[in-house]
């Protein structure tokens, strides 16, 4: 920044950062779609943007069942001078196509995350291009840091659905480096802040039908264990029931359908599974994970449905499913998963694992029976018209299907590298 900006800012109450978007890209900016959530971070935004850029600020808040929160954020949008607010009800959709396609293939990241956060930002990514393009917005903006993930999995979304959509990226712009310099700002432009349970700013959250996130204040430190308070979808191991309750979800060609079976729309089914999991102390992780930007990153998490859809899918796929089908699908996950995660939903290469994942979903269909005891989940019991299980072949008993004399040429032929190995080198390979 130049001496004569910083002399120009300082002489007129305005940050030199401020200074340098009027003189440049302010300028061709006049109407801006936010991501907004009316916590604090978007809150300050909104202001933000309508200080420094002086432009008119639409809000788009999608309902993905993060709460009670929708109604707040409506008012809060409306009090700061939004000129326009959306706020829809994308529960179904967020289920029916992005969580599900998700569960097809068992995605895991790092083999522990159930990719809660990350499976929303394309489907918030996609309407927010549709709102700008209806508005005639000429940006979009969000409330990701840059030090996060979702700066990425925005923008990539953003670009790929709009090549040449302007984003705007508050965090990567302003001075305001901290959450406590949030606070501040948030209580001299007179903003309201969201409390927690004790009357302090609340946690970094993220909320939907299919998980909660914490992230900061004590959880910066992995050593220390999370507060029982700030969990809000589950119970502690502690208080669960002292009896186990028992769940039926039924698919249908790779999709949960039905539980006990009574059949139901996506949204509704996992709401359903996030009651009677949460309710038996599933779903709570606590994980430090790899984040794309290149640092280490400790979260909190409570995904109770999708805990329970991740065991049952596995089970019913397990009677469904050829092996090499199971193996291949395993194999495949784990970059699935880091697509996801990295923000590449709306690539081709994600398209093109999605297309052989689901696939092998043809056959996907049946019961899968749970029991669910404090924090536990044990599968009890499989079925399906497509079933793959022969028991007169499986069975210890006497049969005629399997003539046990035959793995005798099998497991010969198997050895006979091991064998040859051995022979010629006089040891065998290392561990």
């Amino acid at each position: 920044m130049s001496p004569l900006t910083d002399l120009l800012g300082s002489c007129i109450g305005v940050s030199s950062a401020a200074i340098k978007l009027r003189w440049g890209t302010m300028a061709e900016i006049s109407k801006v779609v936010l991501a907004y959530s009316g916590g604090l971070d978007t809150s300050v935004i909104l202001r933000w943007l309508q200080e420094n850029y002086d432009c008119e600020v639409i809000t788009f808040t999608a309902d993905l069942g993060q709460g009670d929160e929708l109604s707040a954020a409506r008012a809060s949008a409306r009090a700061m001078g939004a000129t326009k607010i959306y706020v829809e009800d994308l529960r179904e959709v967020f289920v029916r196509d992005f969580v599900f396609p998700m569960f097809r293939a068992n995605t895991l990241y790092e083999g522990t995350y159930l990719l809660g956060t990350s499976i929303a930002r394309p489907l918030i990514a996609k309407r927010q291009i549709e709102i700008a393009q209806d508005v005639g917005a000429d940006a979009v903006a969000h409330g990701a840091t840059g030090k996060g993930n979702d700066q990425v999995r925005f923008e990539l979304g953003y670009y790929a659905l709009n090549p040449d959509i302007k984003v705007i990226a508050p965090w990567r712009e302003w001075d305001l480096n901290s959450r406590s310099s949030l606070v501040d700002y948030a209580e001299t432009h007179q903003i309201p802040i969201p409390r927690d349970k004790r009357g302090e700013p609340p946690y970094s959250t993220d909320a939907n039908l299919l998980h909660v996130s914490y992230e900061g204040k004590a959880l910066e430190d992995p050593w220390a264990p999370p507060d029982e308070d700030m969990f809000t979808r589950s119970v502690s191991l502690e208080s669960a029931p002292d009896q186990p309750t028992w769940v039926e979800i039924g698919f249908e060609h790779g999709d949960a359908i039905s539980i006990d079976d009574k059949t139901m729309s996506p949204a509704t089914l996992l709401t359903a599974l996030n009651r009677v999991a949460g309710a038996n102390g599933i779903g709570r992780t606590d994980i430090v994970e790899s984040r794309f930007v290149g640092m280490k990153s400790r979260g909190v998490y409570e995904t109770p449905g999708g805990t329970l859809l991740l065991a049952a899918h596995r089970a019913i796929e397990s009677i469904t499913l050829d092996r090499a089908e199971i193996h291949l699908k395993d194999e495949l996950m784990p970059r699935y998963a880091e697509l996801i995660y990295n923000g590449f939903w709306w690539s081709p290469e994600r398209d093109m694992l999605q297309a052989a994942i689901d696939r092998t979903q043809d056959s996907v269909t049946g019961t899968v029976r749970l029991k669910l005891y404090k924090g536990n989940v044990v599968t009890e019991g499989r079925r399906s018209p497509k079933s793959l299980y022969r028991e007169d072949i499986a069975t210890f008993e006497s049969d005629q299907v399997y003539n046990q004399a035959d793995a005798e040429g099998f497991v010969r032929l198997n050895a006979l590298r091991l064998r040859t190995l051995k022979k010629q080198r006089g040891q065998v390979p290392p561990r």
